[in-house]
């Protein structure tokens, strides 16, 4: 009885043509599935984020608080051509005009306060607009800040487990055990006003709620059969966590993102009516409301109600969409 080679290359004869041992069939399934992997992992990705947009506008109000959303987002954009005053060209204030009600016009007669003007005489409809500008640009770098490190955070502790995963997960439960507003407030005492200064203080506040959520997201990916075909592979820790396991994640990550967002927004305005968010210079919606509440009792009712009514406006729409997004993503969570 002839052996069998141990060589995957077998002879026929002395000086015969070699001749390639057919691959064993595990090793075949192996190799489609990794080579198939990618491209699947990102079809099935944008499948899953078109049928959140679809399901997403089969809901009114959800449409509406969308529509209102583009239509802050384009007003805040375009607000250096529409606003009609430059809240921070002082040469164009008039201290004269201040605290002026809705609809009045300037001494001059060249302009109208449609909003009325503050106690700086500055049009505030056109602070509203600049002010709704610093609101969104404190919240997506508060958020995509909290959501870079949040998720990095979770998917190493999914991945590498053990006591790396523990640490991780310590550090997370202690930030957890306090407000996040009480961190930033304990952070801008040291550091100081300042717009970058908040977004770091909103970034530290807000990244560990973040880093639970990646990870829990992880922990149900990282066994599933596309994970195992990568390692197969061999594909390098940094492939496997960012091209396959991430894009996964992501979906119920953007939605949690999404009513961070409004978190974020929320968090700016609140530090700014307290006095220790941006500086007095900027026209924030917080400091706006916060500037106007004195004149409340005296019958100035819209040096606080239009800014704050933005300001609610704002935040009431991200909150909709983020839970229609939720109640899309997991509507078992939903009673």
């Amino acid at each position: 009885m002839s052996a069998v080679p141990a060589d995957p290359v077998e002879r026929e004869g002395a000086g015969g043509p070699a001749v390639e041992a057919p691959a064993s069939k595990p090793a075949v399934q192996a190799a489609a599935a990794v080579s198939a992997s990618a491209p699947a992992t990102l079809s099935r990705s944008r499948s899953a984020w078109r049928d959140l947009l679809v399901q997403l506008f089969e809901s009114r109000l959800a449409t509406a608080a969308s529509v209102l959303l583009v239509v802050v987002v384009l007003a805040v954009t375009l607000a250096p051509w529409i606003a009609p005053q430059n809240p921070y060209d002082l040469g164009s204030l008039d201290i004269l005009d201040s605290k002026l009600p809705p609809g009045s016009l300037s001494g001059d007669g060249t302009m109208r306060y449609w909003l009325g003007s503050d106690e700086q005489g500055r049009d505030l409809l056109s602070t509203i607009l600049y002010g709704l500008r610093i609101s969104l640009y404190v919240g997506v770098l508060a958020t995509s800040g909290a959501l870079l490190i949040g998720t990095l955070m979770g998917l190493i502790a999914a991945y590498a487990r053990g006591w790396v995963d523990s640490l991780i997960m310590r550090i997370v439960d202690i930030q957890l055990a306090l407000p996040g507003v009480l961190i930033a407030l304990m952070l801008l005492s040291i550091l100081g006003k300042g717009i970058d200064k908040v977004v770091i203080a909103l970034v530290v506040g807000g990244w560990a709620f973040l880093a639970r959520a990646a990870r829990a997201s992880a922990m149900v990916e990282r066994d599933k059969e596309y994970m195992e075909a990568a390692l197969g592979l061999g594909f390098s820790p940094a492939r496997r966590l960012l091209r396959h396991l991430l894009p996964n994640c992501m979906p119920p990550l953007m939605v949690l993102a999404t009513i961070g967002f409004a978190e974020a927004i929320a968090a700016e305005a609140a530090l700014s009516f307290l006095g220790v968010g941006v500086p007095a210079s900027e026209p924030s919606l917080g400091m706006l409301t916060a500037n106007g509440f004195d004149y409340l009792m005296s019958g100035k009712y819209w040096l606080s109600l239009f800014p704050g009514l933005a300001l609610a406006l704002t935040i009431l729409a991200f909150n909709i969409v983020g839970d229609r997004l939720r109640q899309i993503v997991n509507p078992r969570g939903v009673r």
